[in-house]
């Protein structure tokens, strides 16, 4: 850089420029006189940085020729021209700097030190009085401005109306709620614990919502703690990881694709395309930049954007997953996350900032990448062994990976792509397809049990609730009995112990979904029996009074290309059958909805909602239960399958996806009215609240193409199939 004196006699524009400019334009001709002898002056390259954000500063400056542009992290501020100034408050003593300021062209740029102005200030007491006043006029004029123009932009609708608002907080023990008055927009976590019970508190329920606890409050209200101990609170800290990561790959590997896919107990798989090396150096240079993050301690911001300016900027970033969504997006606005260069769609809190996080890790996957959230997750869920999720794809890799495919041949790789083909009329194409690439893999599980007649002769099928296993079963008989092979069917459910012998859970409840509830040595009896070519009277179990008759149910026999099917949560268990069946003689399916379609790079559909959306649509139809009821059963449900189901899917020899790409279009019809049952002083007002919001995301679908043998209509109702 040049630095000299900037003299009024070799370019007199500069005279005519200084006194356009805001600061000085209030100075008399002797004070400008003065001020001018006092300015250095700085020429400057284009590309070259002025001042950085949250850097000691020590110069003012304003521009006489060029230009530049300021920038407040990753948003542009304005852009500076000759007559305009930056870096003033330095003058006063604010040392770091507010902003960067970058020049886009050769700029010569007038500049005051510090020192220079306590120096002029001395000598020239009226000019330093003068020039301070025209500084306190200008931030106000600034303050009062952006002030205008955020009232503006938020339609003056989030502008507090009271002072002080009353907050009921409720108790950790269950107790009546602590009220309180406090001054509006306090924020939720300055009135909860950072534990409650041991666990760490992540968030907050305001009005039975989920907000992070740097929402502020501007309402009445009932305020209560997430923490880790529940599912919603354990979420906004995987979000928040997440999130982490594709700041951290940005940062290191910013032409490599990362997008968080399928969640698992403790961890999530990251599909990786374009990977710059090998994929363990990828993990570890992600894993060595999300710490230096977490070390730098970054806030987790929350940003209303427009519509029109967030697909802009996830068009130009390449986040077209997230750009096709916002086509559909019912509001003008729309909220995004960060804590860096990164932005994606909010989908839920965030904690406050990354500083403190810890124990996640990097690893490989099979299909890419492995974000393990670690410790602070899993001392929280119930299977802590699953470690084979870090071994293979949780529910069959080779069948996800084909409905991918053909997927993206139907131009559905997200679901704003999805709602794009909705929208151009091909709903009834993607049904037509999806459901025959269902029976396709039926097939395929029926071919592959003929394969191995000759050593087959039990198939089990497991899964957890609401996986469409009826229905699977149905189609299943129908292929096998193509190939020449007829199932016979008997239930686990009548092969219950009596009620008094079954075993009682941590809370004192009979646990029905324990192995042991099973009477194991009769079953294995049976099933022997059976296979050696005996007529059996089978099992009954009278649910009513809760007790066994080992003959109370019906004879049957296993005649020439017969298999016996077993279908219950156990089926993937050796134990189920132990020696009474040679392993090898036992064909295993297990049944699951694996694919979720992608919101953005940071969020996808969880097939966990989607099995609970299938069950709140079906509990309602054929059970009469409303929906606050099935969200109330639903943890214990999800205890009983990580206990029970998932630990043995190792053992399957086919894996089943049931998932359908356009069924939640469907079950909104449904779902949604049934959602908004849920009154907002209920436990369940959150999960509906938030399984709602997904919802609003899809196209609605009505179900009129959907064909009576889907195994959508095991939930929606018109099965084709007797149930």
């Amino acid at each position: 850089m040049d630095v000299s004196p900037l003299s009024v006699t070799k370019q007199v524009s500069d005279v005519s420029t200084l006194a356009q400019n805001r600061l000085l334009g209030r100075l008399s001709v002797q004070e400008l006189g003065v001020l001018i002898d006092t300015l250095d002056q700085v020429a400057l390259p284009a590309g070259a940085v002025v001042m950085n954000e949250g850097e000691d500063g020590e110069y003012a400056y304003i521009v006489l020729d060029g230009s530049a542009v300021e920038r407040r992290g990753a948003l542009e501020l304005r852009t500076l021209g000759p007559g305009d100034h930056f870096g003033e408050l330095s003058l006063v003593g604010v040392a770091l700097r507010a902003s960067t300021v970058e020049a886009k062209t050769t700029m010569r740029l007038a500049r005051l030190s510090r020192a220079r102005f306590v120096s002029m200030s001395q000598r020239h007491a009226e000019l330093g009085v003068h020039l301070l006043g025209s500084l306190v006029v200008a931030q106000a004029a600034d303050l009062s401005s952006m002030t205008d123009r955020v009232g503006v932009l938020l339609r003056e609708r989030s502008v507090p109306r009271r002072a002080v608002v009353s907050v009921r907080i409720a108790s950790a023990a269950g107790g009546e709620p602590t009220a309180r008055d406090i001054p509006t927009t306090t924020r939720a976590g300055e009135l909860l614990p950072r534990e409650v019970e041991g666990a760490r508190v992540t968030g907050a329920l305001l009005n039975g919502r989920p907000v992070s606890l740097d929402a502020p409050i501007v309402s009445d209200a009932l305020l209560a703690p997430l923490t880790m101990a529940s599912w919603e609170g354990r979420d906004i800290l995987r979000r928040s990881i997440g999130l982490l990561m594709l700041e951290a790959a940005h940062r290191v590997a910013p032409g490599v694709t990362v997008r968080l896919g399928a969640s698992l107990t403790s961890g999530r798989v990251a599909r990786v395309e374009n990977p710059d090396g090998d994929l363990a150096e990828l993990a570890a240079r992600i894993l060595r930049a999300m710490h230096r993050i977490v070390a730098e301690g970054p806030k987790f911001r929350e940003e209303l954007w427009s519509v029109e300016e967030a697909r802009a900027h996830f068009t130009s970033n390449g986040w077209l997953d997230a750009a096709a969504l916002l086509e559909t997006w019912r509001e003008a606005t729309v909220w995004l996350f960060s804590c860096g260069d990164v932005y994606a769609l909010a989908d839920g809190p965030l904690l406050p900032t990354a500083r403190g996080l810890e124990g996640f890790d990097v690893t490989t996957h099979p299909e890419g990448l492995l974000l393990d959230f670690g410790d602070p997750v899993r001392r929280h869920v119930v299977a802590q062994t699953l470690s084979m999720e870090r071994i293979k794809p949780r529910f069959g890799g080779e069948m996800t990976a084909d409905e991918r495919r053909w997927l993206a041949q139907l131009g559905v790789t997200s679901v704003g792509t999805f709602n794009a083909q909705c929208v151009t009329g091909n709903v009834k194409e993607i049904i037509r397809v999806s459901e025959g690439f269902h029976e396709k893999r039926v097939g395929r599980i029926a071919d592959a049990i003929d394969t191995r007649r000759q050593l087959v002769k039990v198939i089990t099928i497991a899964g957890p609730s609401s996986s469409g296993k009826t229905t699977f079963i149905k189609r299943l008989t129908i292929q096998l009995e193509i190939v020449g092979l007829r199932p016979v069917s008997i239930s686990l459910d009548d092969y219950y112990v009596d009620r008094e012998r079954t075993l009682k859970d941590e809370h004192g409840e009979y646990d029905f979904e324990a192995l042991e509830a099973l009477d194991l040595p009769m079953l294995g009896d049976h099933v022997r029996r059976l296979l050696a070519g005996e007529r059996v009277k089978t099992a009954r179990f009278d649910f009513l009074t809760g007790k066994s008759t080992p003959t109370g149910g019906p004879e049957v026999a296993l005649g020439e290309g017969d298999v016996l099917l077993l279908e219950g949560i156990h089926g993937l268990n050796p134990a189920l059958l132990g020696a009474a069946v040679p392993q090898e003689a036992v064909f295993r399916v297990f049944v699951h909805p694996a694919t979720g379609l992608q919101f953005d790079r940071l969020s996808a559909v969880s097939t966990a909602d989607v099995r609970l959306l299938r069950r709140v649509v079906r509990d309602r139809h054929h059970r009469n239960y409303k929906a606050d009821q099935t969200i109330a059963r639903w943890s214990s449900v999800r205890r009983g399958e990580a206990l029970h189901i998932f630990p043995f899917q190792s053992n399957a020899d086919a894996v089943f996806d049931t998932s359908l790409v356009y069924e939640l279009g469907v079950l909104k019809v449904f779902a949604d009215r049934y959602l908004l049952e849920v009154p907002a002083g209920d436990p369940a007002f959150s999960t509906a609240y938030r399984l709602r919001r997904m919802l609003d995301r899809f196209v609605t679908i009505y179900p009129d193409h959907v064909p009576p043998t889907s195994i959508l209509r095991e939930f929606i109702g018109g099965s084709g199939f007797e149930y």
